[in-house]
C-alpha cells in the first residue's frame, strides 16, 4: 500500500486521561491539536484489548497504543490514505472480560484485534479465530494464545526466548543458580513449571520460582525468600509494572543481598535505585529508553519519535509503552506492503502480515512471519546490563538468538 501525503484522524473511546480527537473533528477535515489536515480516505477499524483494569492494568500500552496511531494517521498519513480507527475495550486479566471484548470487536466489525499485552487473551482466541479477525501484538503473554500459530501474528519473540537468552547469558557468565518471582497466578505458575525449571536444567542451571499475590503483595516477604535460596542471580521473570521491580530491587539489596540481579524489562528502577543499578541486567524484545547512547542511529530516530507521541499521550515512558507503539507500526508498515485495496478484511490483513519476509521492525530485529508452528516473527531477543553511567547496554552488542534445540521443546516457541 502507497502511504500518500495527509494527516488523518483518530477516533477512540476515553480511558486513563487518553483522549483523541472527536468525531466531530473528523467531519471537518482537520485535528482539534495540530490543525493539519486529516485524511479522506475510509478508516481502518482496529479493536485494541485495552489493559485499564485490575491487576494487569498497563498504562504505559494505552499511551503506547494512542501515540502510536496518532504517529501512524500523521507522519505516515494512515495506511495508504486511510487513518487507523480505534474500538478500544477494557479487560482486567479476566477471561470474562477478554471474552466480552472479542464479542464487542466482532460486532464493530475490525479487521484486527490489538493483543496489549493480556494475560487472558486465549479466552477470546476461538471468538476471533472464527470471525476471521487476526489477534496482533509484540508477546503472547498468555501462553497458551502463544502455543499456537492459528489466526495471530507476535512481531516480537515468544516468552520462552526470553527465558532461554537471559538463562544462557547467566551460564556465560559462570552462575549455576537463579530464583526468579512471578505473580502467583495459573499462568505464573505454568511459566515456572513449564519453562522457567525445564529450560534451565536443560542449561545446567538449578532454578527456584517465588510467587508474590497480584493484588497484595508484600516485597520485604518475598525478597527475604528469594535471598535465602543464595542464588547467583535473583529478580523478576516478568513485571506486571514497574513499581514491582523498584520495590522488590530495594528489598533485596536491604536484606544484605550482593548477587546479580535481573529485573525482566523494567526500567524504572534505574533512577529509582541507581545505587543499585550498575550491573543489573534485563532482557527485552525492542531497545529500550536508555540505550540510545549504544544503539544504531536508526534505532535512536526511531526512539526519539516513541518518546515524542508517548509523551504526547501522557503515558510513562516504559517497556510497554514503546513494544505497544512499535506493535502498532508495525502493523501500520507492515500492511503498507501489500497492494493498494478498498475491501480490506480480517483474512487479508492476517494473509499480508503472515508473508512478511525479512521484514524491518520498529525498534526491533528484521522478522519473518508466518511460521507454521508459531505465531512470532523472530526468536531473538537482547540482553541488556546497566553501565556505571546509568545507560543500558547490549550484553552482546547486539541480538541474542536463543538456543533452537531448547526452545523447541516449547509448543509455539520455534
Amino acid at each position: 500500500m502507497r502511504l500518500p501525503g495527509k494527516r488523518s484522524c483518530v477516533i477512540v473511546g476515553l480511558g486513563l486521561s487518553i483522549v483523541f480527537a472527536a468525531t466531530t473533528a473528523c467531519g471537518s477535515g482537520s485535528d482539534e491539536t495540530t490543525g493539519e489536515v486529516t485524511a479522506t480516505g475510509a478508516p481502518i477499524k482496529v479493536g485494541f484489548f485495552k489493559p485499564a483494569a485490575g491487576v494487569g492494568s498497563l498504562p504505559g500500552a494505552i499511551a503506547g497504543m494512542e501515540g502510536a496511531v496518532a504517529y501512524v494517521n500523521s507522519e505516515l498519513h494512515g495506511i495508504d490514505g486511510r487513518p487507523i480507527e480505534v474500538e478500544d475495550c477494557s479487560v482486567d486479566g479476566t477471561p470474562e472480560t477478554t471474552i466480552s471484548c472479542a464479542n464487542k470487536f466482532v460486532q464493530d466489525g475490525v479487521v484486527a484485534a490489538f493483543d496489549g499485552f493480556n494475560y487472558s487473551s486465549s479466552a477470546g482466541i476461538d471468538t476471533l479465530v472464527a470471525a476471521r479477525i487476526p489477534l496482533v501484538g509484540q508477546i503472547p503473554f498468555d501462553q497458551t494464545t502463544g502455543s499456537k500459530a492459528e489466526g495471530r501474528v507476535f512481531f516480537a519473540a515468544p516468552q520462552a526466548s526470553f527465558l532461554v537468552g537471559a538463562l544462557q547469558g547467566f551460564k556465560s557468565e559462570g552462575m549455576t543458580s537463579v530464583t526468579l518471582a512471578l505473580q502467583d497466578t495459573p499462568s505464573g505458575h505454568n511459566t515456572v513449571d513449564n519453562q522457567l525449571k525445564p529450560l534451565s536444567a536443560a542449561l545446567g542451571l538449578k532454578a527456584t520460582g517465588v510467587y508474590f499475590s497480584p493484588t497484595n503483595p508484600n516485597f520485604s516477604a518475598v525478597a527475604s525468600t528469594v535471598a535465602s535460596t543464595n542464588p547467583d542471580v535473583a529478580g523478576l521473570i516478568a513485571s506486571p509494572n514497574e513499581s514491582v521491580c523498584v520495590q522488590l530491587v530495594k528489598n533485596l539489596r536491604s536484606t544484605g543481598y550482593k548477587g546479580a540481579v535481573f529485573l525482566a524489562a523494567c526500567t524504572a528502577f534505574i533512577k529509582a535505585a541507581p545505587e543499585s543499578a550498575p550491573g543489573a541486567t534485563m532482557y527485552s524484545s525492542i531497545w529500550l529508553p536508555g540505550s540510545e547512547k549504544n544503539a544504531p542511529a536508526e534505532v535512536g530516530r526511531q526512539m526519539a519519535l516513541a518518546t515524542k507521541y508517548i509523551g504526547e499521550a501522557g503515558g510513562p515512558a516504559d517497556y510497554y509503552a514503546y513494544g505497544q507503539f512499535a506493535t502498532v507500526v508495525d502493523f501500520a508498515r507492515g500492511l503498507a506492503t501489500a497492494p493498494p485495496t478498498e475491501n480490506l478484511t480480517g483474512a487479508s490483513v492476517l494473509t499480508t502480515l503472515k508473508s512478511l519476509k525479512d521484514f524491518p521492525t520498529f525498534l526491533g530485529p528484521n522478522v519473518t512471519c508466518g511460521k507454521a508452528t508459531t505465531p512470532n516473527c523472530t526468536t531473538q531477543m537482547l540482553l541488556f546490563s546497566v553501565q556505571k553511567d546509568l545507560t543500558l547496554k547490549p550484553v552482546s552488542g547486539d541480538w541474542i538468538t536463543p538456543a533452537p534445540q531448547i526452545l523447541s521443546t516449547i509448543p509455539g516457541a520455534s
